[in-house]
């Protein structure tokens, strides 16, 4: 069986208190789905707006003076946001993970699908660790590392991973409904702006129903 996963790379910050946040293993990638404890959500919207934590620069607004207004800032600004993680594919048979590589970024997991259609290699990072997707006709071959002429690979079908594809965006759906109630009790004053500067972020746009 073959699972394939949205996922967060997770660094919390030493004194972080701006809302709850769970303890989870510093590099460790988070699952993101509507089965997140309310704990896991607040890490995943810190390390969302982490990332996104850059002081202004050209034309963008001051950062404002207010702790949590400051840090969130870059999340509610940017016109283009990064996450740091991507899509995680498992082989649960043979034990084969396929990771995100340094050039990833969960904000782009969409071009999965420009891969499935126009078929032309897609690659995740660079030495020392290099994860490839290729498609040769109907299959696809992820390789964990290309850098390594054994290197471990995973083998799917085109129409498999569309499906998989479809499983994403639920997920990513089911996490933004999610983030919406955890803002409207943890961020009140910015609820509705957070939860759609996560959508923007995921790519994956938040309902009516969700904001």
């Amino acid at each position: 069986m073959i699972v394939t996963q949205p996922v967060l790379e997770i660094y919390t910050p030493d004194g972080f208190d701006l809302w709850p946040v769970a303890e989870i293993e510093p590099f460790a990638f988070l699952p993101l789905s509507g089965s997140l404890s309310a704990a896991e959500v607040g890490t995943a919207v810190m390390r969302i707006a982490g990332c996104n934590d850059i002081d202004p620069a050209g034309d963008r607004p001051c950062r404002p003076a207010g702790a949590l207004d400051a840090f969130l800032h870059g999340l509610l600004t940017f016109d283009h946001l990064f996450v740091a993680g991507g899509l995680r594919v498992t082989d649960t048979a043979t034990g084969v993970t396929f990771l995100p590589g340094c050039c990833d970024g969960l904000e782009d997991w969409r071009d999965w699908h420009q891969f499935i259609d126009g078929g032309s290699l897609l690659g995740f990072g660079h030495d020392p660790v290099s994860p490839v997707a290729e498609r040769f006709g109907d299959v696809v071959r992820l390789t964990v590392n290309a850098e390594e002429a054994d290197s471990p690979v995973i083998e799917l079908s085109v129409t498999q991973l569309r499906h998989l594809l479809l499983g994403v965006e639920r997920n990513l759906a089911d996490f933004l409904a999610l983030t919406a109630d955890w803002a409207s009790g943890h961020l009140p004053d910015h609820g509705t702006l957070v939860t759609a500067a996560l959508a923007r972020a995921l790519d994956s746009p938040a309902s009516a129903e969700t904001l």
